[in-house]
């Protein structure tokens, strides 16, 4: 990549960014986003300053609905911001923090809301938004806020599908959650909490793939596995959002149990490709390391970790050579020789590769312009790298709202730097 296409590629992460200069249509969706954030927070923060200072008086006023207030922010105008009013007293109170809102921390509440959005932690969030409005906004604050942003998420991620494609890519990320039980615990300080514990969870992830080649994420849920009911209920939500079932010729995979069940069910005209890769990486936990040689094919010694290596290298070019046949024809061809070279030294590895290799054949019916796209999950797998590096980051995410708002996000960056649609734009 020379500096002027790496120019471009950041000008397009820019734009996909909380950044001032963005894609219009981007821009509106995410400055909606922070908007709400700020919006909930600041009405959040003024219910429990009004209440704290109620606390504080002899004869505490009852509280009599809201007054609307305009507030601008760096992303837009709140019309509608409600401020709590008091039966009494109103002409006294001090709104501290608007006053301070106004006078400086304007853009650092926004920012606030996108670090919410990255995935902190409530406490976290308790901490951040203290140091901005001097205030410690109680959790029951903070869930208010949680819920309208994912409201605003759900609205994002199920809007409707136009546009059948020709092919899924499908798969699935493994998530740490954490969850409010049942149980409780009492702190150090002699309060009773209800216990929270991180669970594992998996976001299914479907990837549409159309007949001129391009392809974006469509869909992605939270489910507890990978099984024949979470896959039937991923397909069947595509399909109440709009998908043409018998306009999919193609779900790719790797070997996830009860997916053809499902495509059974929702999917009835889709044949299944198995991902190569996953394949051909599956002979590695078989290899047995049978007559291995001493030296290398230059004649200089060998180690007992470097034949291996060697061993191991040879063997997937070979398995990797058999999908780069121009036919099916010639594939099976390839494929013979393959299991003639090296079925004696490695017999378990040949045997777990040729299990169900037919359907590793099944792109050959499609245009060639697609083999390398529709072959295998790798598309789904290089998104799933830049997701996990930000997962591995927050650790367990707080609550589902979080690590869907992060799968997004990376979703939006992903799209940018690749010069796809934008995701879920599916007019």
């Amino acid at each position: 990549m020379n500096i002027a296409e790496r120019e471009q590629q950041i000008l397009r992460v820019e734009a996909a960014s909380f950044h001032p200069h963005l894609d219009a249509a981007l821009a509106a969706q995410l400055r909606a986003n922070v908007i709400l954030t700020v919006q909930s927070t600041l009405e959040a923060a003024l219910v429990e300053e009004v209440e704290a200072a109620r606390a504080k008086m002899s004869v505490p006023p009852r509280r009599s609905g809201y007054y609307p207030r305009v507030l601008d922010t760096q992303y837009g105008r709140i019309a509608d911001l409600h401020v709590p009013k008091l039966r009494n007293h109103n002409q006294d109170r001090e709104w501290r923090i608007l006053t301070r809102y106004e006078r400086q921390i304007g853009d650092l509440l926004a920012y606030a809301g996108y670090l919410y959005v990255m995935g902190l932690s409530l406490r976290d969030l308790q901490a951040a938004f203290y140091f901005l409005l001097r205030q410690v906004l109680s959790t029951a604050a903070i869930n208010r806020v949680t819920l309208q942003v994912q409201e605003k998420l759900d609205q994002e991620r199920l809007k409707k599908i136009t546009r059948t494609p020709v092919a899924l890519i499908v798969d699935g990320v493994w998530v740490s959650v954490q969850y409010t039980l049942d149980a409780y615990k009492v702190d150090k300080a002699g309060h009773r909490r209800q216990q929270r514990h991180a669970q594992d969870r998996v976001i299914l992830c479907v990837m549409a793939v159309y007949a001129d080649g391009t392809h974006h994420i469509l869909h992605y849920e939270i489910a507890e596995d990978e099984d024949a009911y979470t896959w039937s209920t991923v397909l069947e939500n595509l399909i109440a959002r709009g998908l043409d079932p018998q306009h999919v010729k193609l779900v790719v995979s790797d070997g996830t149990k009860g997916l053809l069940t499902a495509m059974a069910q929702w999917l009835p005209t889709a044949q299944q490709q198995r991902c190569i890769t996953h394949k051909v990486r599956g002979m590695q936990r078989q290899l047995t390391y049978q007559d291995l040689p001493s030296v290398d094919t230059m004649g200089q010694p060998l180690s007992p970790e470097q034949a291996k290596h060697q061993r191991w290298q040879q063997l997937k070019t070979a398995a990797y050579a058999i999908y780069e046949a121009p036919t099916k024809a010639a594939a099976r061809a390839q494929l013979a020789t393959f299991e003639a070279e090296w079925q004696a030294r490695e017999p378990k590895a040949v045997h777990t590769f040729l299990w169900g290799i037919q359907r590793t054949f099944t792109f050959y019916a499609f245009d060639k312009a697609l083999h390398g796209l529709i072959r295998t999950t790798n598309a789904l797998e290089r998104f799933f790298r830049e997701f996990r590096a930000k997962a591995d980051e927050i650790g367990a995410f707080p609550n589902e709202t979080s690590c869907l708002t992060v799968f997004l996000l990376v979703v939006s960056f992903d799209h940018a730097r690749h010069e796809r649609i934008p995701v879920a734009n599916n007019s």
